[in-house]
């Protein structure tokens, strides 16, 4: 039995101001470890830009506390070094080194300049974790570049493994994937969830409905709501807000809906 809530990272009043335009606008959020947690919205919702600021990409007002660490008050370097870590939609690996190669510089974020100069002996405890647990190892020697879509996002997740990254923040990890994928993808992070906080950026629906503990729908830079699955489909306000329709006039599904509405706007 998994136990949760043992760390979490929380966001108070987290606001990002595009000069006048809001586009993260007073959002309060607790992430806690253990649970995968999806973030859902149409394009443009802010969500993006909310994991940009607790990664000091972007500027942000508020407070978004880890670990006794202001987020917001940090440098990208100085977060990454705390435990927080982030993929992007296109997977950022080195695409001209090894798949090992990729993973041994994601853990040198770790160590001191003086050891980064040493010639490296065998490989590291933390990289053959790593590549057992992406489903890598036969393929360590394999440049990134050569790797199949799901594979190179695999790749990334595991840089972030072995930087020991408790917050893990995925954007649309499983975008372009195969079925397949999707499912490996999915029984990845629920192996990687339990001993971390992991917040995944999706518009796969069907991907959110397999495998979130917890989902919030952002719109127009604020939290609509927030809660299980079945939580979502039960609140009219996600479709009213995707479709347009008046709250007491939807019974279909607001997940459904998401789709839809996600669909329609890429």
């Amino acid at each position: 039995m998994t136990t949760r809530g043992m760390d979490y990272l929380e966001v108070q009043g987290l606001i990002v101001d595009f000069d006048g335009f809001k586009a993260v606008d007073d959002v309060d959020l607790t992430l806690i470890e253990g649970e995968l947690h999806f973030l859902i919205g149409p394009n443009g919702a802010g969500k993006t830009t909310l994991v940009d600021a607790l990664t000091g990409l972007v500027r942000g007002g508020g407070l978004a506390r880890y670990d006794g660490h202001d987020l917001l008050a940090m440098k990208s370097h100085q977060i990454v070094r705390v435990g927080v870590g982030r993929t992007f939609q296109t997977a950022t690996v080195f695409e001209h080194l090894s798949v090992l190669q990729n993973l041994d510089i994601a853990g040198g974020v770790h160590r001191s300049a003086w050891r980064l100069a040493l010639p490296r002996r065998g490989v590291t405890e933390s990289v053959e974790q790593a590549l057992d647990t992406i489903g890598l190892s036969e393929l360590r020697h394999r440049p990134a570049g050569v790797l199949a879509h799901g594979q190179k996002q695999w790749l990334e997740i595991g840089m972030l493994l072995v930087q020991d990254a408790k917050v893990m923040l995925l954007d649309e990890p499983v975008a372009g994937m195969s079925a397949e994928e999707r499912e490996e993808t999915g029984a990845l992070l629920k192996r990687i969830g339990a001993e971390r906080t992991i917040v995944v950026i999706e518009h796969d629906m069907e991907f959110v409905r397999q495998f979130a503990d917890k989902v919030t729908v952002m719109h127009a830079g604020k939290v609509l709501t927030s809660g299980t699955v079945v939580e979502i489909q039960a609140d009219a306000r996600v479709q009213e807000v995707y479709l347009g329709r008046t709250a007491d006039a939807v019974n279909a599904d607001p997940v459904a809906v998401a789709a839809e509405a996600a669909g329609e706007e890429a």
